[in-house]
């Protein structure tokens, strides 16, 4: 069973990485696929990150998600960003 006051400090911890470390990168990676770039290795390991971050986390979000239903447009537009920014990295990679 969570603790409520332990989940609102992860809450709260989440949504900062979010702000000042996952979404800058994120949008900074979309922004350069869209101009046709390939993404790096180090572009590569940081996304690996993300998604081994997300796989830990993902039990946490889906409580929340039951607690604060008003979240799952967050959590969709960020997977969303994620699926573009990797269709488009495979459609560079495609096209060199």
């Amino acid at each position: 069973m969570s603790n409520p006051s332990e989940d609102a400090g992860v809450f709260q911890t989440l949504l900062e990485r979010l702000n000042s470390q996952r979404l800058p990168l994120a949008l900074a990676l979309k922004e350069k696929v869209d101009r046709g770039e390939k993404l790096s290795d180090y572009d590569i390991s940081k996304l690996e990150e993300i998604f081994a971050d997300v796989q830990t986390a993902q039990p946490f979000v889906e409580r929340q998600l039951k607690l604060h239903p008003e979240i799952q447009s967050l959590v969709a537009s960020l997977l969303h960003l994620y699926k573009a920014i990797l269709d488009k990295a495979t459609e560079n990679e495609n096209n060199a």
